[in-house]
């Protein structure tokens, strides 16, 4: 015992084996603010996450509706030369009419057919335009599409040409 009462005045340890109330009111602050931290970190990582995944999502079924408009207006028999700047009207290989159109009102690029069905090719758009070239011909050989889709305040613009084969020289 007395070997114990040395050390404890040796090293300046008091006898007591508890913790004060401010010990552990300090202990349970710090705990607190790991704990805030570690949920902070987390929230954010969640949050960029889910931004990330909107920003793929739009930016994937733009790429989708390009390949798809790219390759049918390359098998198309003629384009309208006439048709206006957000639409792109062609002859289809089986002879149907088909038309890329982008609507402004409901932010969709759709696909219709001659008979008046509409196909959603893309939303979340924001702008899209078909140029036709050369300009003025009624022989169009050529279409560049351009497309702007929205995910949230991210905006990302994709580009495509596409040569339309039958009516090549």
């Amino acid at each position: 015992m007395k070997t114990k009462i040395n050390m404890i005045k040796k090293f300046g340890l008091s006898s007591r084996t508890a913790f004060t109330v401010a010990e552990l009111l300090i202990a349970l602050f710090v705990t607190g603010l790991l704990i805030t931290a570690v949920a902070a970190a987390f929230n954010a990582s969640l949050n960029n996450y889910s931004k990330n995944r909107e920003i793929y999502l739009a930016s994937d079924k733009a790429r989708q509706a390009l390949i798809q408009m790219t390759s049918q207006l390359r098998m198309a028999k003629a384009v309208n030369p006439a048709s206006p700047a957000n639409e792109c009207a062609f002859f289809a290989e089986d002879g149907n009419n088909l038309t890329f159109r982008y609507a402004s009102t409901s932010r969709n690029l759709y696909l219709v057919t001659a008979d008046g069905a509409q196909y959603v090719l893309c939303d979340n758009v924001t702008s899209a335009s078909f140029t036709k070239l050369p300009a003025g011909s009624p022989d169009v050989n050529s279409i560049q599409i351009s497309m702007t889709v929205a995910a949230g305040p991210i905006r990302q613009t994709f580009t495509a040409a596409a040569a339309v084969r039958k009516n090549l020289r």
